[in-house]
């Protein structure tokens, strides 16, 4: 008995589907490695240029010790526990902070996005604030907080909270007025106008601001550390730096450099997942 057109069809299809998914994700794959293989020739090139600059005593290895003494000083700090115990408590702490700030950022840089009454109460004190360095304020917050982690968290906190709070009010305020007409013609509630239209709007902005803020808030437990702490990654390299240990410094620096790629390229991950609507310039292909 011979089979229809139609049967043919729906037998062919899941085939060829499956079969383009396949090309698809291993076409991605390939893409994502090439990626970071051209991501690497910078850093191998620097390290290979600085180990012979070490090595033929061009450079004073107190002053830039070799890569090949930094990673000895790595392997011996990992293989005491010393540094995983220092980097669990940074990751807490600037977890913790970052959190605490970009989620006030969020919400606060919402309110004030969507009422120009907010925008004129609170805007001008925060950006005021903005401006404060973190040095300037960590002798205020270890006096008003202590030495304890409160201080650090909230010292973390005030950094990661502007970058959030200024891209969520840029990216709600950013949004085509049209856009709010078409609401009111549709009816759209509160709710729906903000899930439907404001925040797919905003979101380029806002996670962009999350990647700053999360920037900023190493920063922020970097000087955390190094004004009063007895743990950490940051008192770990001020302590090293008081005996000239500059191998445990330099680990220190990479380890912060590490962490910091990390987390920006999973909200980079977050951003291609959340924007694959966006259809945007993504640079001239062989151009340097």
């Amino acid at each position: 008995m011979s089979k229809t057109k139609a049967e043919i069809t729906a037998g062919i299809l899941p085939d060829s589907i499956h079969h383009s998914a396949e090309k698809e994700a291993f076409q991605r794959l390939n893409v994502g490695l090439s990626r970071i293989l051209k991501g690497l020739i910078l850093p191998l090139i620097i390290l290979a240029v600085w180990q012979a600059a070490g090595s033929l005593g061009i450079i004073s290895e107190n002053l830039l010790p070799v890569p090949t003494s930094i990673f000895q000083a790595f392997k011996e700090l990992a293989s005491t526990g010393e540094l995983w115990n220092n980097l669990q408590i940074s990751s807490i702490r600037a977890g913790a902070g970052f959190i605490l700030g970009a989620g006030l950022g969020l919400l606060l840089g919402g309110v004030v996005g969507f009422s120009n009454k907010s925008e004129e109460l609170m805007d001008p004190s925060f950006q005021m604030l903005r401006t404060i360095p973190h040095l300037a304020v960590a002798p205020l917050f270890i006096l008003w907080f202590g030495f304890g982690e409160l201080s650090k968290i909230l010292l973390i906190a005030k950094g990661a909270f502007f970058p959030v709070y200024v891209n969520t009010f840029l990216g709600i305020r950013g949004v085509d007025s049209k856009l709010f007409d078409v609401a009111r013609v549709l009816e759209f509630n509160k709710r729906k106008l903000f899930t439907k239209l404001i925040l797919p709007a905003a979101m380029p902005n806002i996670l962009l601001g999350i990647r700053l803020s999360l920037g900023i808030a190493w920063l922020g437990l970097v000087v955390a550390e190094m004004m009063g702490s007895s743990e950490g990654i940051g008192y770990m390299i001020m302590d090293a730096r008081q005996f000239s240990n500059t191998e445990v410094v330099f680990a220190g620096i990479i380890i912060f450099a590490a962490a910091g790629k990390i987390t920006d390229s999973l909200v980079r991950l977050l951003e291609a997942k959340l924007l694959k609507w966006r259809d945007h310039f993504k640079g001239e292909k062989g151009e340097i």
